[in-house]
């Protein structure tokens, strides 16, 4: 065999690309680096496993190392991590247990992630302090979580009903970040008992939600006994070896232990150092096809740029879909079938407690100006069923058009959990994809049923509102 498709990094980018490439190729040689020891797994679902509701993280694995070699016949190199790419000789250099080896190609794809964000602030080195951006950091939090449910840690007096798996409450925490990492550990770790402030720098969580959404998740955060701390810029985690408070400008918290859920930032140091170039977001740069500037060479998944289906500017958005879809394209591509990766609309969901959310475009005003656009928005309040029917709730939603064309440009709901924000955001990432206006969404012929829905579908009464604001 010759001409080798070779992938660096083994999760759902290079994996899907590696899958696919094997299907299309089955005779090709497809190798895969991977620095770790876990590959294809479902990093979204280790909050859940730090909860406890997933009891192995085995669970979260979509296929084995062993499947991928004996069943796909891919040559899977767990262990190896990839230190330098040579794109004049088309090489990469790679150290495992046995020592360094050199790997030829005549197609590679770079899908090396992103990793977790420590904030510049003093004691993040501290004992006590996490991080969730792995399986191996996810082990070592659901390890902590069993320690304190065992009596190691603090021991709080029974708090009753916010103490739902234990007989005495665990210590107090920290969350720092208000994001979809931080809201998800918030859960975990309240519903564990922990006694949970989270501290948002900002004045809100969800920053990329609507103001109302993100006020709806707020509240409900505070119903369950999660102490929010807005406008709270984190000066230091203090303590000696190990971590015990929590000190911004205006208070000192008790802590036991720390999450930082900051964000994420995609890995391009192999990238740079081979000379390819990062976009405007600081990702690796890569066309409609994932090609980047290097010959041949291609990337995918959170260390890569995509292009925003709005605005048709490159973005970076490090979410699972876009990976799977990216790799899965680009394994047709180096097969000999050039397939686009397609946009993205930033579509994203996240559940608080009995709360779950979605957002999709563009929400903010001053990004969707920056675009080009004159944004203008409106908030409904609808029922998710029938008003007769036993069962249902409200869903939030608010919706963001273009005031001289009536494009839709995005929206943000929100409902109690079970109630149909997310899933009625993917009528709006549709009228995204396809351009649609706000007339258009306001005629989609969308499903009902009272157990399922009213005869006006939330999303369709938002258009409607939002329509006659447009006509004024």
């Amino acid at each position: 065999m010759s001409d080798p498709f070779v992938v660096v990094g083994g999760d759902a980018a290079g994996m899907s690309a590696a899958s696919k490439a094997r299907r299309e190729a089955p005779d090709r040689e497809i190798v895969v680096f991977e620095k770790g020891e876990w590959v294809s797994y479902g990093a979204c679902g280790l909050p859940y496993y730090v909860k406890g509701e997933i009891q192995s993280l085995e669970d979260l694995v979509s296929v084995t190392p062993e499947e991928f070699r004996e069943e796909r016949d891919i040559d899977l190199r767990a262990g190896h991590e990839v230190v330098a790419i040579d794109t004049e000789a088309r090489t990469v250099t790679a150290e495992g247990e046995a020592g360094t080896v050199t790997q030829s190609y005549g197609d590679l794809l770079l899908a090396t992630g992103a990793e977790a964000v420590v904030p510049s602030i003093d004691g993040t080195d501290r004992e006590g302090v996490y991080t969730l951006g792995s399986m191996s950091d996810g082990k070592e939090l659901r390890e902590y979580v069993a320690r304190a449910r065992e009596g190691e840690g603090f021991q709080q007096p029974d708090r009753g009903p916010a103490c739902r798996f234990l007989e005495d409450c665990t210590g107090p925490v920290g969350v720092v970040g208000g994001g979809y990492i931080g809201i998800e550990m918030a859960e975990a770790l309240a519903e564990n008992g922990f006694e949970v402030t989270l501290f948002q720098r900002g004045d809100r969580v969800l920053k990329g939600f609507s103001d109302e959404t993100s006020e709806y998740v707020a509240d409900h955060l505070r119903e369950e006994d999660v102490t929010l701390r807005l406008g709270a810029e984190v000066r230091e985690l203090a303590g000696g070896d190990r971590v015990e408070a929590v000190v911004t400008a205006d208070d000192r918290i008790e802590v036991e232990m720390v999450l930082l859920g900051t964000g994420v930032r995609p890995r391009t140091d192999l990238a740079e150092d081979a000379g390819i170039e990062r976009g405007e977001t600081g990702a690796v740069a890569a066309d409609a096809y994932r090609e980047t500037s290097a010959p041949d060479v291609y990337a995918a998944g959170d260390c890569a740029e995509a292009t925003h289906v709005v605005t048709g500017e490159p973005t970076y958005v490090p979410l699972a879909l876009t990976a799977n879809r990216h790799g899965r394209a680009i394994g047709q591509t180096v097969t000999g079938t050039p397939t686009e990766g397609g946009g993205v609309a930033g579509t994203a969901a996240v559940k608080a407690f009995d709360v779950e959310a979605a957002r999709t475009g563009i929400l903010d005003h001053d990004e969707a100006r920056a675009a080009g656009f004159d944004p203008v928005s409106e908030t409904v309040t609808a029922k998710s069923r029938a008003g007769y029917y036993p069962e249902g709730g409200n869903v939030r939603i608010t919706l963001t058009a273009d005031r001289v064309s009536g494009r839709v440009l995005g929206a943000s709901l929100a409902s109690e959990y079970g109630e149909g924000a997310v899933h009625r955001s993917h009528a709006v990432v549709a009228a995204l994809s396809e351009g649609a206006t706000v007339a258009d969404v306001e005629n989609y012929d969308l499903a009902y049923a009272p157990p399922f829905n009213t005869t006006w579908d939330p999303v369709l009464v938002a258009a409607k509102v939002l329509g006659g604001t447009l006509q004024d």
